[in-house]
């Protein structure tokens, strides 16, 4: 049998639940965490699911309930069904572009790039507006006879749009970072199950724990001529400068996470850093920017 606790919750508190073994650190069978947004219409409305072998302690579910500051736990005894295909078996594959984005549950789609993703502590599953429409951004470029050699995935959460940019430009080097610790198993399960190759040439992908661009390595392996960044408006706002800084001039940046009504502001904080606005992608109440840093083109000597 398994039992599943629900918590409505904030976006922001969606993507600030901690690792579940660090929050039941002194549990023998941690509940496994994950989160979803139920209505794309309602961008800050979100939930968080902890499911348990065993009934939850009033201990456990007082943990839970510090991860959402006006949420009540919402108990449910789900029988002798497996909660993981129960959990999954909601999420429809995506669609975006050539992009097709589909849990174990269900199977890969012919003539199309396929990503397997387990839904999970880390974000980026494909499921919400913003990683689809990033989706959708990269696969008009590469349509459009863009190519790249270096690219960085900023806050990558599940790895998924960095496999994605790898498809597009097998031969570029990909960085991806994230400043929580959990995506790094998570991207790393994930590029396995996706063929994609862990390494540092061209061609493989390279993954780090950094906080925004504060970091040797991503330092080290820029400049970038595209960089994707799908976060939040504020820590995009606040990163813009380091994007910038290590953008090549006609590099590409892919920026989402965001709602429409905080586009022209992320906007304008990259205009001062030298970029200019080439493409907006609306969906729903969120938004996608593609911009085109100013500069005469810098020719690779990798």
């Amino acid at each position: 049998m398994s039992w599943r606790v629900t918590l409505h919750c904030t976006r922001a508190e969606a993507e600030a639940v901690p690792d579940s073994d660090y929050l039941f650190q002194f549990s023998d069978s941690p509940p496994v965490i994950v989160a979803d947004e139920p209505d794309p219409q309602a961008p800050d409305d979100w939930r968080i699911h902890a499911y348990f072998t065993d009934q939850p302690t009033t201990q456990e579910l007082v943990l839970l309930k510090h991860l959402a500051r006006d949420g009540e736990p919402e108990v449910d005894h789900l029988g002798e069904d497996d909660w993981v295909t129960m959990s999954q078996a909601g999420l429809e594959p995506i669609r975006a572009g050539r992009f097709v984005v589909h849990t174990p549950s269900h199977a890969p789609e012919p003539d199309s790039i396929n990503f397997e993703i387990d839904a999970g502590l880390a974000f980026g599953t494909g499921q919400h507006a913003t990683t689809a429409g990033c989706l959708a951004a990269l696969d008009r470029l590469e349509r459009s006879g863009k190519g790249y050699a270096n690219i960085a995935d900023i806050g990558t959460g599940t790895g998924l749009l960095a496999f994605a940019a790898m498809q597009l430009w097998p031969r570029s080097f990909a960085t991806a970072s994230d400043i929580d610790p959990v995506c790094e198993p998570a991207v790393a399960e994930n590029a396995a199950n996706n063929g994609m190759m862990p390494g540092q040439r061209a061609g493989k992908l390279a993954m780090v724990i950094a906080e925004g661009l504060d970091d040797a390595d991503l330092q080290r392996r820029a400049p970038y001529d595209l960089v994707i960044a799908n976060i939040l408006a504020g820590p995009l706002i606040d990163l813009a400068a380091d994007i910038g800084a290590v953008t090549l001039p006609q590099g590409q940046a892919v920026l989402s996470g965001l709602l429409g009504t905080q586009a022209a502001a992320v906007a304008r904080a990259y205009r001062r850093q030298g970029f200019r606005l080439v493409e907006r992608l609306d969906l729903g109440d969120w938004t996608v920017l593609r911009l085109r840093k100013r500069g005469l083109r810098w020719a690779s000597t990798r």
